[in-house]
């Protein structure tokens, strides 16, 4: 006797796509940090009143792409996850 795959409600695929939009704003809180050490850094760099704390803003230009390649790594690991977890239940 073959063995039936549940289906999906229509709740568990609103779960599904709650979490597949948590993703990717977590992606877009990543950028949004990036895109704020990379202002900061440069805006400490660029003004002489931040003179004293210039090593600062070569700490946050060195940390942007770092946030940044976080962020795209688990946007596709959690998403690779996610896929990898229901796709036998939709079929």
């Amino acid at each position: 006797m073959a063995e039936t795959k549940p289906k999906l409600s229509i709740s568990d695929w609103l779960a599904i796509e709650r979490t597949r939009l948590a993703n990717e704003r977590t992606f877009l809180a990543y950028f949004r940090t990036t895109l704020a050490l990379l202002a900061g850094g440069v805006t400490i760099l660029r003004l002489e009143a931040f003179q004293d704390i210039r090593w600062l803003g070569y700490v946050f230009l060195a940390l942007a792409p770092m946030v940044f390649l976080i962020g795209i790594w688990r946007l596709f690991s959690v998403k690779r996850r996610i896929e990898d977890r229901y796709q036998n239940l939709n079929e």
